[in-house]
Formats: C-alpha cells, structure tokens, sequence
C-alpha cells in the first residue's frame, strides 16, 4: 500500500469509499465491543481507500491510533506485544464472566472454543 492507484471507474471508486467508511465504522465499534475486532477492519478500510481517496487514505494513515495499525501491517509486524496481551486480558476476562453468567455448558463451550481462536490468531 505504498502508492495510492485509484480507481479509474467512478462507481467503483465511490463503492470503495462507501466500504472504507463503513469499515472504519466496524473498527471503531471494536474499540468498544469485546471480541468485536478492529485491526482487520481498518486494515481493510486503508485497503478501499487507496483505491478511492487519497484525501481518506491519508488521514487514515496519519490518525495517531489507526495509523500504527496500518503502519504494522504494512512493514509485516503484525500486532504489538502490548496490544496483544491487552486484548487478550481483556478478551479473556469478558469471556470468564460471560461463562460464569450464562451457566449454559454449550454456550460455555463455544465462548471457550471463540477465545482460543482468538488466542491462537493473534499469537501467529
């Protein structure tokens, strides 16, 4: 994603903006929302943006939180030690108390099997 290629067809261009928007959207709802992610909806909005605003891509990539993230993925260093281990805290204790409150065993068990996918995505 190092140079922006627009899109030369208006309609496409203005589609990947509308989908640039509404993933950034997405990201920004997983800011707040536990399990709900926020990484690969900003990565994918830089990606719809590069191809239909420079002005969008941009401030996307100078944003002082979403611009690391862009930035980590370009150079292939995916998430940061910091960052991971903050989500993962966080991931696994709304995960505890989500088990504890339901008291359901297959609802126990598919919290379980999304917290160990979640786990064993953000270490590889």
């Amino acid at each position: 994603m190092n140079e922006i290629k627009l899109e030369q067809n208006k309609y496409k261009r203005l589609f990947y903006q509308g989908m640039g928007v509404f993933c950034v959207i997405m990201g920004i709802l997983g800011i707040f929302l536990p399990v709900w992610p926020t990484t690969i909806f900003i990565i994918l909005a830089a990606w719809f943006f590069v191809r239909s605003s420079e002005k969008y891509y941009l401030m996307l990539i100078r944003n002082r939180m979403f611009g690391k993230i862009i930035k980590n993925y370009r150079e292939y260093r995916g998430i940061e030690s910091k960052a991971r281990i903050k989500s993962l805290t966080f991931l696994w204790l709304t995960l505890l108390i989500s088990m504890f409150l339901v008291g359901n065993i297959l609802i126990t068990l598919l919290l379980l099997c999304v917290g160990i996918g979640v786990t064993w995505h953000l270490y590889t």
